[in-house]
């Protein structure tokens, strides 16, 4: 018999995590802010890995994709990157991520429009502004304040975190923007179900672009996986 013709059987629980994994429903990552150039090393392993593991057929990005440590609205650091410097390499380590998932959503994030704000303040009309997609090189790259599937809403988190804003809005809420947090909580009611779920993120806690947490707990390093927006869960990269 020819190995071409050999077909394992599943039984048990072995059939029912198969049955499960390749269901006809969405299975998202959700991929933590990376602060780009700044992001740890291996995080993007870690997500990819995480995209094959739980058989995923979707991502989004939960924002701040960019640091922009230069145009940052608080303190810089007087030695660290210039602004051309730092978006060269900020390029660069986008360009890995959009070779590994070239069809994503992404929800924009503070530190991503912030030379958007900064344009506005200074009159700057729209049409001087290039977009995300023209200036990091991701055409097929969808930037969104928001955006929702299977119920259940994305958006980066300012304002308050993903526990607050699933009871807010009655619906289950997906954000990041905080990177000491990752969790999921639930809310049961008689006639509702919703979570709340904070995701990690990837940034590195020992650049000088965290430098301002160098003295708040230890960043919660992950990404996060909803499956038809009935089940969500983190992983946490092992450091």
């Amino acid at each position: 018999m020819s190995y071409k013709d050999f077909r394992p059987r599943l039984r048990g629980n072995k059939k029912t995590a198969f049955e499960n994994l390749t269901k006809k429903e969405r299975r998202i990552l959700v991929i933590g802010d990376l602060h780009a150039p700044f992001t740890l090393e291996g995080y993007i392993d870690f997500c990819i890995d995480t995209y094959a593991r739980y058989n995923c057929n979707q991502v989004i990005f939960i924002g701040d994709i960019i640091d922009n440590h230069y145009a940052s609205f608080h303190t810089t650091d007087p030695d660290g990157l210039g602004g051309g410097d730092e978006l060269e390499l900020a390029v660069e380590d986008v360009t890995k991520w959009y070779e590994a998932f070239p069809v994503a959503d992404i929800t924009i994030g503070n530190h991503d429009r912030m030379i958007m704000r900064k344009a506005f303040d200074s009159q700057i009309p729209k049409r001087w502004i290039k977009s995300y997609n023209d200036v990091l090189g991701t055409p097929d790259w969808n930037w969104v304040e928001n955006i929702v599937y299977d119920d259940v809403l994305y958006e980066h988190g300012e304002g308050s975190q993903a526990a607050m804003k699933a009871r807010n809005n009655m619906m289950s809420s997906v954000c990041g923007h905080t990177h000491t947090s990752a969790y999921v909580q639930w809310y049961v009611g008689k006639r509702f179900r919703v979570f709340g779920m904070q995701v990690g993120c990837g940034i590195d806690a020992k650049s000088y672009a965290a430098a301002y947490a160098k003295n708040f707990k230890r960043q919660a390093i992950g990404c996060g996986v909803v499956i038809g927006g009935h089940t969500a869960f983190n992983c946490l990269m092992n450091l």
